[in-house]
C-alpha cells in the first residue's frame, strides 16, 4: 500500500520541529556532563512484547541530529518483538546519540503501541471481508506518525485530512439541512472547483440511508453507531450501490460481530487515541 502522506519533506518537517522543542537553546546536560569529543554506543531496548514500529523514523531522527551518527538496525518495523531484544543500536558522538535518545523514544514507543494495538484488533476481524480504519482522532502534529503506525500493524489508513476526502457527519447535514442537501450542495462545490475527490455520508438512521439511496451520487456510506442487525439491515438495502463503513462504538467485544456482517471497513479512533506504549529505553552499551 503506497503512503502518500509519507515524504522525507514533510518526516524531517515533522522531526525539525520536534528537535526544537526538545532541545531549544541546547542540551545542558550533555554539554556540561560529556566531553564535546566523546563517543559512545547505545542499543534500543524492548521492554515488552508486541510489534515494534518506528525504526524507520528513527532513522530520520539520528540523520537529523548528524549524519555522523552510525545506526545498525537488527530489526524492522511490524517486527514481533520480546522483552529483551535489541532493535538497533549506534554509536558515534555522546552527545549527538544524547540529542536524539528522548525523541527517537517517543516515537518508536508510540509508534509501537499503536502497531500493536492495530495488530490486535486485526486479528479479531481476521477471516471476514472488512479492513479496519484509522481516523483523524490522532495527535496534534503527530499524525502522520499515528498514521505510519497504524499501516505497519495491518491497518489501512482513512483520509489523511479535512482536504483529501469528503466525509459528510452529522453536523454537516444538519446544518446544511438534510442528507440530500447535504450531498447536492457538496457535488456542485466540487464540480465548480474541479476536485475530484470521493464523497463518505454518514447516517445515523435506516431512514437517512434511504434519502442516501435515493439521492445517490456518493461512494461510501457510514452506518454510525449501529447494532450489527441494523447494519445487516442497511448492507441489503444498499445492495451494492456504496462501500460500506461501521463506525463508533467499536469495541475490542463487539467488533468481531460487526465485522461477520459483511461491512467493507471498521473505523476506530481506539487506534491512536486509546493505545498503550511499548516500554523501551535507549541504553549505553
Amino acid at each position: 500500500m503506497e503512503l502518500t502522506y509519507l515524504n522525507p519533506k514533510d518526516i524531517r518537517a515533522f522531526i525539525k520541529s520536534a528537535l526544537k522543542e526538545d532541545l531549544g537553546s541546547g542540551d545542558h546536560s550533555s554539554i556540561g556532563a560529556i566531553s564535546r569529543d566523546a563517543t559512545s554506543q547505545a542499543r534500543l531496548l524492548i521492554k515488552d512484547h508486541g510489534i515494534i514500529a518506528g525504526l524507520e523514523m528513527s532513522r530520520y531522527i539520528f540523520e537529523a541530529v548528524s549524519t555522523d551518527l552510525n545506526v545498525d538496525f537488527l530489526l524492522k518495523d511490524g517486527d514481533p518483538v520480546e522483552i529483551g531484544q535489541v532493535g538497533l543500536s549506534v554509536s558515534g558522538n555522546t552527545r549527538n546519540i544524547l540529542a536524539a535518545e528522548r525523541l527517537v523514544l517517543n516515537c518508536t514507543q508510540r509508534m509501537s503501541g499503536i502497531a500493536t494495538y492495530t495488530n490486535f484488533l486485526n486479528q479479531l476481524i481476521k477471516g471476514t471481508k472488512a479492513k479496519l480504519l484509522d481516523t483523524r482522532k490522532t495527535t496534534p502534529n503527530f499524525r502522520l506518525a499515528e498514521k505510519w503506525a497504524v499501516a505497519i500493524g495491518g491497518g489501512v489508513n482513512h483520509r489523511f485530512g479535512l482536504y483529501d476526502m469528503v466525509i459528510l457527519k452529522d453536523n454537516h447535514v444538519d446544518y446544511a439541512g438534510g442528507v440530500k442537501e447535504a450531498i447536492l450542495q457538496t457535488i456542485n462545490y466540487l464540480e465548480e472547483n474541479d476536485l475530484p475527490l470521493k464523497i463518505e455520508l454518514e447516517v445515523r438512521s435506516l431512514d437517512e440511508l434511504r434519502e442516501a439511496i435515493k439521492t445517490g451520487r456518493i461512494h461510501r456510506v457510514m452506518l454510525d453507531n449501529m447494532l450489527p442487525s441494523d447494519i445487516r439491515q442497511a448492507i441489503r438495502m444498499i445492495g451494492g450501490q456504496f462501500e460500506t463503513e461501521a463506525s463508533g462504538g467499536i469495541t475490542e467485544k463487539n467488533i468481531q460481530e460487526i465485522a461477520e456482517t459483511g461491512i467493507d471497513f471498521i473505523s476506530v479512533g481506539a487506534l491512536t487515541h486509546s493505545y498503550k506504549s511499548l516500554d523501551m529505553s535507549l541504553k549505553a552499551f
